[in-house]
């Protein structure tokens, strides 16, 4: 159960951050949280995926700032992003700076404050 533990604070700080961005739009949170969600939850797969191809033969650490952390959340923005378009969702400059911001904060924050800690 350790070994998912990373995988399920990302995904669930990612569904965290779709509900605040529904919510700060004063739209229903619950009904479309999977459209919302959903190109996000790719993004980061993908970039569960990448992290851990990267680690080939070496001891994957999900929870490290570099690289895991740092390509999990470009790959969750840049993918969400890419979906987000291809699939007719917004993708306006202003929302992608706040993408990228909140994601790098959770994404990235929880991995520094781990290593700070240890």
């Amino acid at each position: 159960m350790k070994r998912f533990a990373p995988f399920a604070v990302d995904a669930l700080l990612v569904i965290v951050f779709c509900a605040i961005g529904r919510r700060s739009h004063d739209e229903d949170v619950l009904a479309g949280l999977v459209k919302t969600v959903w190109p996000f939850a790719v993004g980061l797969l993908v970039g569960w995926g990448i992290a851990w191809a990267i680690a080939r033969g070496r001891r994957f650490d999900p929870a490290a700032l570099w690289p895991s952390g740092v390509v999990i959340w470009g790959s969750t923005l840049v993918g969400g992003m890419v979906l987000r378009a291809v699939s007719g969702q917004g993708t306006a400059v202003s929302f992608m700076i706040v993408a990228a911001s909140v994601l790098a904060l959770f994404l990235l924050g929880w991995r520094a404050a781990v290593r700070a800690l240890r």
